[in-house]
């Protein structure tokens, strides 16, 4: 998979350009909302479109569980299942079983989970999760990986991301002799793990770049380390990966952090923050993140943001949300994550746009002179 029309930044690693996948075009640097078990949380596709969204993450490990393979596959896969007709990227389901799920023993084979649901023990090995993605019928497969937990000395990182290695070899091996179950294909991406060791990133990335995957992830970051850790690890891996791939940082998506990574030459994000945020009543602005349920919008009958054009901001209220937050309605979580999804990607296309102009340095800076860093913090 190859970005087309790539234009850099002059001054920064910043990048713009378009991935090509059979269910559309992607441009970049992109925001992917989370739909984790085939839906973003309270919106529909129609929602999703007009929010600006280009491209959605599902997750493995959450749809292996409910409602599993065989319904799935009866469906023809999730886009249809969901009624989706972008482009979609599932994750392996490493993360989520190492995070969620009750470990009982991992091997050299892969890890055997107990289910968060019911109890009940499953499997997932890098062979496994190819054919669950093959079945789910993803355009962007991830391959099986560890991820690292934080902190972890240098030989536990090395440990770790050595068995990574070997999993996701296996994983594009066994990719590699399967074909696609519906009509259109599928890319397979590497996970480039290490913790905050520099040279076990360097390590690692060059590794994955000699296997040859379709695009390269950035795993194992946004849990827990300092972020000046997750800054200076962004940059050492993006100097090794190839300029003309993708290249996705995984679950890292404060706003502050976004503008920091495509400054640091990375295209595509996801987080669930947005929508996790919203239906707490935590709503994000060009000046810092608001916060609707506060006693100060009781009488505030103005949009959340003047300059916004989502839904949300152009036909309601902070008070009107506030009353619906104070209600228990629930309207308020779609609107409020309409206006998140939609702050998220006009915070992208910003950036594209300056990249494309030659001004991402300028956008940086006056980004960074107006968001309230402080009532971000406060409210991350």
């Amino acid at each position: 998979m190859k970005i087309e029309g790539l234009i850099t930044c002059p001054e920064t690693k910043a990048r713009a350009g378009q991935i090509h996948t059979d269910h559309g075009s992607i441009n970049t640097p992109v925001f992917m909302p989370v739909g984790t078990a085939g839906s973003v949380k309270s919106l529909s596709p129609v929602d999703l479109i007009e929010t600006g969204s280009q491209i959605i993450l599902g997750n493995t490990y959450h749809l292996l569980l409910r409602p599993g393979t065989e319904v799935m596959q009866s469906a023809g896969g999730l886009h249809k299942f969901m009624s989706w007709d972008g482009p979609i990227l599932t994750d392996s389901g490493g993360y989520q079983v190492f995070s969620l799920g009750q470990l009982n023993k991992i091997t050299e084979e892969g890890v055997v989970f107990q289910s968060r649901l019911d109890g009940s023990k499953h499997k997932l090995s890098s062979e496994i999760s190819m054919d669950i993605q093959r079945v789910l019928g993803s355009d962007i497969v991830m391959a099986f990986d560890e991820c690292t937990s934080y902190p972890a000395t240098i030989q536990q990182a090395r440990t770790s991301m050595q068995l990574t290695h070997r999993w996701e070899q296996r994983s594009l091996d066994y990719f590699r002799s399967t074909d696609p179950l519906y009509d259109h294909e599928q890319q397979l991406f590497g996970i480039v793990q290490g913790s905050v060791y520099p040279e076990l990133r360097k390590e690692s990335a060059k590794i994955l770049v000699d296997m040859g995957f379709d695009g390269y992830a950035i795993g194992g970051l946004s849990v827990g380390e300092p972020k000046a850790d997750m800054y200076a690890i962004t940059d050492v891996v993006t100097d090794i990966l190839p300029q003309d791939q993708p290249r996705y940082l995984m679950g890292v998506g404060k706003p502050e952090d976004l503008v920091e990574a495509v400054n640091l030459g990375v295209d595509m994000f996801d987080c669930v923050l947005p929508t996790r945020n919203a239906r707490h009543g935590i709503l994000f602005t060009w000046d810092g993140p608001v916060s609707v349920k506060a006693a100060r919008e009781k009488d505030a009958h103005f949009p959340l943001d003047s300059e916004c054009q989502c839904y949300c901001c152009q036909n309601f209220s902070r008070a009107y949300l506030r009353h619906l937050f104070k209600a228990n309605e629930l309207l308020v979580y779609r609107l409020a994550s309409i206006h998140n999804i939609h702050f998220y990607h006009e915070l992208m296309d910003g950036m594209r746009q300056s990249i494309i102009e030659g001004s991402f340095a300028t956008f940086k800076q006056d980004f960074f002179a107006r968001y309230n860093l402080k009532r971000a913090e406060k409210h991350n």
